[in-house]
């Protein structure tokens, strides 16, 4: 077995479909800034929102495997997606091998941030097709609180457009403006941005919905659950000054890492290629 002092000296895992989890990470980076992370983005296979529940549990797992097995003391699926389709299937298949690592997603923060935030009870959110098709968002802030009402919002596209490099230009404002018109509608008070790309085009949101909306995203929020998960173990690095971070995916570095620098708002550095068995029989 490690000893909890070298387990401590581990790296926290991220990991999201492309680059729009370096959202989370940027939070994490800067509420726990001791801490060493890598961050893989599963590139060749973006985008998530439009998979099947049963192929995102299949990557999730994949995924999962690949950066515990270079050593990780946390997990955190930064994907909404794969955290609406696959955050139980991974829990229970770390924990049949005796991994004794926590799984942390994106949906619990950042619902019960929202449910907290929102004074009419009337929330909104803005999505994947996957995401909102898995209803994982409804059944946490229904157990938060039964008498909140959500407002779902399908988003096809919108995450892939923003990968792509997101040029502020009409299509853009018209396709926000157009999946913000039945929130506008339901007049919600809090609309969660229920995929970690959204934030990138939170100033569009903001303006769309109008300044009395309150906007809820995951990172703040998965944040604190992850320093309270290594707190319970006594994890937490007891470094002092600055950790280290860096970053893998399965599709273009350089691509990722010019995209990437926007959403993380830090350098980025190298980006290690990875290719996963599943990339080469997808792509055969």
């Amino acid at each position: 077995m490690v000893p909890m002092l070298d387990q401590a000296g581990l790296p926290i895992a991220v990991f999201d479909s492309g680059v729009g989890g370096l959202t989370v990470l940027h939070e994490l980076l800067v509420s726990l800034p001791g801490e060493d992370y890598v961050y893989f983005g599963d590139t060749a296979r973006l985008p998530y929102g439009d998979r099947p529940a049963e192929e995102l549990r299949e990557f999730a797992i994949q995924i999962a495997d690949h950066l515990l097995a270079g050593g990780a003391k946390l997990l955190v699926v930064a994907c909404n997606s794969a955290s609406a389709a696959a955050l139980d299937a991974v829990r229970s298949h770390l924990a049949r091998r005796g991994a004794g690592v926590d799984v942390i997603g994106v949906l619990g923060p950042a619902a019960q941030t929202a449910v907290a935030a929102s004074r009419s009870g009337r929330i909104g959110l803005l999505a994947t097709p996957a995401t909102v098709a898995s209803g994982a968002y409804e059944r946490i802030v229904s157990l938060a609180d039964p008498h909140v009402h959500l407002e779902s919002v399908a988003c096809p596209g919108l995450a892939s457009i923003i990968e792509a490099g997101f040029p502020f230009d009409e299509h853009l404002v018209s396709t926000v403006r157009r999946y913000c018109a039945p929130l506008r509608a339901a007049e919600v008070d809090t609309v969660i941005l229920g995929c970690t790309h959204f934030p990138l085009i939170a100033p569009m949101i903001q303006r769309v919905l109008g300044r009395g909306v309150t906007l809820v995203t995951s990172g703040p929020g998965v944040a604190r659950s992850v320093e309270r998960a290594l707190a319970a173990r006594s994890l937490l690095n007891p470094r002092r000054g600055e950790g280290s971070y860096r970053f893998a995916c399965t599709g273009d570095p350089i691509a990722f890492q010019a995209l990437g620098t926007r959403f993380l708002q830090m350098p980025l550095g190298e980006v290690a290629p990875v290719s996963l068995q599943v990339v080469a029989r997808a792509a055969a």
